[in-house]
């Protein structure tokens, strides 16, 4: 009866996310943008949305697998699931879920948040460099002989190497950071683990908290097997996202360079910092903008399949993470390791 009480919350829950989306951009766009192009070209972008959905999961159990036991393939595919709803409605954007995950996440593997957090930042940084870095590539070879224009391989390859570099020394200076880190943290610790928990939290222990952090982000050095998964599962995720694109485009009637598609999908997440859930009308106009410059594509066709593939998208991370959401164990506050 639990089980079947979480399904009924979930999927409220995410109806009730959905209707909020159609209020905002209306039933009748809805309908307009899928009618925009053949019903064969919604049915695979469907397909392609959901499989992209689904990929983020072989990152999570590659990212969790030094936690505890890990996540089995299912929990794998339920925290990718709750990852996007929380992505979608949080209003930050691809950066919403990591803080919110890593409660569920350590409760899960019988692990604690700051590890979870650890093991998740990693996971976000490691695909992250792998999406751009592949954009790179993309780009230079679709500059070769297409309308890529030089500053985008510039742009890229440019964030790749500050991506780089400022990892490196973030790690290097650790011994450096974590007393500033540990300074700034431990009177919001404090403060919260006093309204939350029956016990209020000081400064050893939000130093322990940072020492396991860094544990297990260095724990990654010994493990780049998964590091390689994440990395593919991140790049995976692109190909696919790009696919449903280039779908979405050719049913436009506008045929174009695959990777050319692939080379701009990770620029939009720069509208993360529009505080609106989902960056609803900054992504879709930045995504936009990007397709046109690397395709040539004409704006309409680029604008048309950008909403033809976010209308498909965010309705199907509301709903299904919703009911993922539901199921997730950590819902109430408890004493443990921070």
């Amino acid at each position: 009866m639990r089980r079947a009480t979480r399904f009924v919350v979930g999927s409220a829950l995410g109806a009730g996310a959905l209707v909020g989306y159609l209020a905002v951009v209306g039933v009748d766009g809805v309908l307009r943008r899928t009618a925009e192009v053949a019903p064969w070209v919604v049915g695979v972008a469907l397909l392609l949305v959901v499989a992209e959905g689904l990929s983020d999961a072989l990152g999570v159990w590659a990212s969790v697998n030094p936690l505890g036991r890990g996540l089995s393939a299912g929990q794998s595919v339920q925290f990718a699931m709750a990852g996007d709803f929380f992505d979608t409605l949080g209003p930050a954007g691809p950066v919403s879920s990591e803080p919110i995950m890593a409660r569920f996440i350590g409760v899960t593997t019988a692990t604690s948040y700051t590890e979870a957090l650890a093991v998740r930042g990693v996971a976000k940084y490691v695909k992250s460099g792998a999406q751009l870095l592949v954009s790179t590539v993309a780009a230079a070879v679709v500059l070769l002989g297409g309308p890529s224009p030089a500053f985008l391989v510039g742009t890229l390859g440019g964030a790749v190497l500050v991506l780089l570099v400022g990892g490196v020394a973030v790690v290097r200076a650790r011994s450096a950071v974590t007393p500033l880190v540990v300074a700034a943290l431990t009177p919001l610790v404090s403060r919260a683990s006093g309204l939350l928990l029956a016990e209020r939290r000081g400064r050893a222990d939000v130093a322990a908290a940072v020492d396991r952090f860094w544990v297990r982000v260095l724990l990654f050095r010994s493990r780049p097997g998964l590091l390689g998964l994440i990395a593919l599962g991140g790049v995976l995720e692109q190909v696919l996202t790009a696919a449903a694109l280039w779908t979405a485009l050719a049913g436009t009637g506008t045929p174009v360079v695959l990777l050319a598609v692939v080379a701009v999908v990770p620029l939009p997440q720069a509208a993360s910092v529009v505080p609106v859930p989902a960056s609803l009308g900054a992504y879709d106009v930045l995504l936009a903008g990007a397709l046109v410059l690397s395709t040539a594509a004409p704006l309409a066709a680029a604008t048309a399949a950008v909403l033809v593939v976010r209308t498909l998208s965010v309705p199907f991370g509301l709903v299904a993470g919703g009911v993922a959401v539901a199921f997730l164990r950590g819902w109430r506050p408890r004493s443990g390791a921070p």
